[in-house]
């Protein structure tokens, strides 16, 4: 029985660390895979990514990755 308070105390403190990390800690990344001022596809990217920035209170940075009819932007960094 001694055990399970034990256990269940230590899992209470590490819940706790873990929630007072902040998250993101760095700026967050939205790639969109088409050129810049390439028409609609990046306006309503940069328009989203606006809104998100608010939402969030976090910065969104629109990253475009043109290329091979948006395959580049698709592939993982």
């Amino acid at each position: 029985m001694t055990r399970r308070w034990l256990l269940a105390a230590c899992l209470t403190l590490v819940a706790g660390a873990a929630a007072a990390q902040s998250y993101p800690s760095r700026p967050i990344r939205m790639i969109v895979p088409f050129s810049a001022g390439a028409g609609v596809t990046d306006i309503m990217g940069r328009l989203v990514a606006q809104h998100l920035s608010v939402a969030l209170g976090q910065q969104v940075v629109v990253d475009n990755r043109p290329g091979a009819a948006g395959i580049v932007g698709t592939e993982p960094p």
